[in-house]
């Protein structure tokens, strides 16, 4: 492997290009903190574009939140050590504000629903509360909130997205909706299709029209039309309000299976509005060793057969769990690769996973990773900072199910948000 010798510097180092980490280069851009970002495809890809802040507490029961900000009252009260605990809702606020601001700017709006969650469809047929939705799917909300008439539509050939499984899931809560499936144009021979090939397709105005001509003798009686997420890359807000233009009734997508045209979404906006503002990206590279020097760190990042070395006050860590491999697991538990930092974990491997699979507890092993102080920097086996400068934000926190929970996307933004400002304090006393 090539090795660049000359270390280049930055106040910061992003390590992950999940929502966590997107979100802190957002952050530190605003307020004017060079960094570099470093990390792979990202978590991002698998998201399915809703904006989960807080939506079931007790997890135990189920019990869906209408309201999320009394949601994460609740969780202050009951689970103090959750990292949203950790914050202020005024700084929650700012942080979500922050990202659908920059979201809207890049093309990708987002509508919120008077600050309380609505009700989503999910690619399984089941129903879950989120936050905050992308607005190509908002007509989706509306229809499910309604009991309107609906028809849902796939494609021949396509895995990720079935209209028979969501109809029959919901055929109780939901007598007016059928589905159909059709061919997407252009690939009447092909026997698979995927979504990210016809969502650059229908980013042209002719697979526009050529669809709305065989969805728009199926609408019948239905008052709005769900398909897949396939509207476009860039903009589809705007290719879905010409769509339903073209069929006559409002028409919404819901996300496929991952990795999904939503997440995608995110992954493009992001990545190409910061750029210009002070973020060097290192895509597709990793964290290769990391060593504490002086009053900072120097890094050795890699990827493409080049090495190079990076000098930083501080890092942040965004690496995520296991899928990410911001932790590992092996026989003898699980570990934080990077740093050798101590994770919060079950005392032994035969006590990760509850005895019930359908817990509703869940599994002991969803809430392990990095213990941080208020300031989120990881904590050592003495308890104290690891590092001065070393901060942690997103799904490898501690004391969080954020699937069970339904906070995701909410974590994420949020300690990025805090961990940023945390360093942005840190860096100037």
């Amino acid at each position: 492997m090539k090795t660049t010798t000359d270390p280049k510097e930055y106040p910061l180092v992003i390590v992950g290009t999940g929502l966590a980490g997107m979100a802190a280069a957002l952050f530190a851009a605003n307020r004017g903190i060079a960094a570099a970002q470093v990390g792979g495809a990202g978590g991002i890809l698998f998201a399915s574009g809703f904006m989960d802040l807080m939506g079931v507490h007790p997890v135990e029961r189920g019990r869906r939140l209408e309201d999320p900000w009394a949601g994460i009252d609740e969780v202050r009260r009951d689970i103090p050590e959750h990292p949203l605990a950790r914050m202020e809702n005024g700084d929650i606020r700012q942080a979500l504000e922050e990202v659908l601001v920059f979201l809207e700017a890049g093309g990708l709006p987002y509508v919120r629903f008077q600050e309380k969650n609505a009700e989503v469809i999910t690619p399984l047929g089941t129903v879950k509360p989120t936050y905050a939705v992308p607005r190509s799917m908002e007509a989706g909300v509306v229809a499910l909130r309604e009991g309107r008439p609906c028809l849902l539509v796939d494609f021949l050939g396509l895995k990720e997205f079935n209209a028979r499984l969501i109809a029959s899931a919901l055929e109780d809560r939901w007598p007016g909706l059928r589905w159909a499936r059709i061919s997407f144009p252009g690939s009447e021979r092909m026997s698979r299709v995927f979504t990210r090939h016809m969502a650059k397709a229908l980013e042209l105005r002719e697979p526009q029209e050529q669809l709305a001509e065989k969805v728009r003798p199926l609408v019948r009686d239905a008052e709005a039309v769900g398909m897949p997420a396939v509207f476009g890359i860039g903009r589809a807000h705007e290719i879905v309000s010409r769509f339903q233009q073209a069929v006559g009734v409002p028409v919404f997508e819901i996300p496929t299976l991952p990795a999904s045209v939503p997440g995608f979404r995110l992954r493009v906006t992001f990545s190409s509005h910061l750029q210009g503002r002070g973020i060097r990206p290192f895509y597709q590279t990793k964290v290769l060793q990391v060593r504490e020097e002086g009053d900072g760190f120097l890094l050795s990042i890699g990827g493409a057969g080049v090495e190079r070395l990076v000098r930083a006050r501080g890092i942040l860590l965004a690496t995520g769990r296991f899928f990410s491999q911001g932790l590992m697991a092996d026989r003898k538990g699980i570990r934080e690769p990077l740093f050798d930092l101590p994770v919060r974990q079950p005392a032994s491997r035969t006590l990760w996973h509850s005895r019930d699979l359908m817990d509703r507890r869940g599994h002991p092993v969803n809430r392990a990773g990095l213990e941080v102080d208020d300031r989120f920097r990881p904590l050592d086996r003495a308890g104290k900072p690891a590092f001065r400068r070393l901060f942690a934000a997103g799904s490898i926190l501690a004391h969080q199910d954020w699937i069970r929970m339904k906070c995701g996307s909410g974590l994420a933004i949020a300690t990025a948000y805090a961990a940023v400002k945390a360093f942005s304090e840190e860096a100037g006393s």
